[in-house]
């Protein structure tokens, strides 16, 4: 086809389009413009076209890419704000995902106010600041076993917590 030929196609097929995105509109429930999803289609008939995609039937293929605009307009839509505990997030996997984080962020809170003020500092300088026994050691002037142990002792409380929440025989109450 010869691109005057495609334009006088796509000129007449236009108003098919705009029929198409309506009824689709109508029945979606949709906030998309008809018009703009026309204009989306076209533009990315054309661009198929200079990509040099071989098309066997013009008018079939600008419907098919007529729908899935449609569709993706309203998949789009689907993703609402909803409220949740004050906050404001996107629907889907992104609000589990936070609220997911925020869990753990509350366990470790809890865990962390179980151990003592040594058990946290060589904790946050192993884990946190990603320092070596010998850099903790060095930086606190404790011997490396003392160090060691330390934090095999806040690891191991930190666990035996985490397995009797995880359980639900802890009480809550005592965090």
């Amino acid at each position: 086809m010869t691109k005057t030929e495609i334009e006088h196609t796509l000129t007449v097929q236009r108003g098919k389009l705009l029929a198409i995105a309506r009824r689709f509109i109508k029945a979606s429930g949709s906030t998309a413009e008809a018009e703009d999803i026309v204009q989306e289609a076209l533009t990315e008939l054309w661009l198929l076209l200079d990509s040099g995609y071989q098309v066997r039937n013009l008018e079939a293929l600008a419907v098919k890419v007529t729908k899935t605009i449609c569709v993706r307009h309203h998949r789009q839509q689907k993703i609402l704000t909803t409220a949740l505990d004050g906050n404001d997030f996107t629907g889907g996997t992104e609000a589990s995902a936070h609220l997911e984080m925020q869990e753990v962020l509350d366990t470790r809170q809890k865990l962390w106010a179980q151990l003592s003020d040594t058990q946290k500092q060589y904790l946050e300088m192993r884990n946190d600041q990603a320092m070596t026994i010998d850099q903790i050691a060095t930086a606190t002037g404790h011997p490396k076993s003392s160090i060691k142990v330390t934090i095999s002792q806040a690891r191991k409380t930190m666990k035996e917590l985490l397995d009797k929440i995880s359980k639900g025989t802890e009480n809550t109450e005592k965090y």
